[in-house]
């Protein structure tokens, strides 16, 4: 039998994450870079700048979601950046992105933070796990500018 746990990642759990960080970057099309990814996370969590939660099944790592702080000067409220979430392909389907999204938002009432906002593909399948969460799809207007 199974036992599916989240926990708030730390520099220990490096290794465990870098795989699930490559199968995500590898989702979105880009090469596979596994130092690269190593040396990211170590940033992360070296300059305190992202929180990333793990799911585990037993002791195997299954998923992760990273969250970058942000602030709404309008609300002047802090709130989180859900910019990763990634589940490996073999358990897909049965809850894992919704526990580590819940667990995020769980971190948000704590916090007493404004909310979740997401950055997906337009393409993602994931959207319609995000709706039946209870996020709403923003109409507003994006812009992005870069220097590349």
């Amino acid at each position: 039998m199974s036992s599916i746990t989240i926990v708030k990642a730390h520099i220990d759990h490096l290794e465990d994450l870098v795989p699930l960080f490559d199968g995500y970057r590898l989702f979105y099309k880009q090469p596979s870079d596994k130092d690269g990814a190593r040396q990211f996370l170590i940033e992360r969590f070296k300059n305190k700048d992202a929180i990333i939660f793990m799911a585990y099944d037993n002791d195997k790592a299954i998923g992760f979601t990273q969250l970058y702080p942000l602030f709404s000067s309008v609300s002047m409220q802090p709130m989180y950046l859900l910019n990763d979430l990634f589940v490996d392909a073999n358990y897909r389907g049965k809850g894992i992105g919704e526990a580590l999204i819940n667990r995020a938002k769980q971190l948000c009432v704590i916090k007493n933070n404004k909310g979740l906002t997401i950055q997906t593909a337009y393409d993602n399948p994931a959207q319609h796990l995000y709706k039946r969460l209870g996020f709403k799809e923003d109409k507003d207007l994006h812009f992005f500018w870069s220097n590349k």
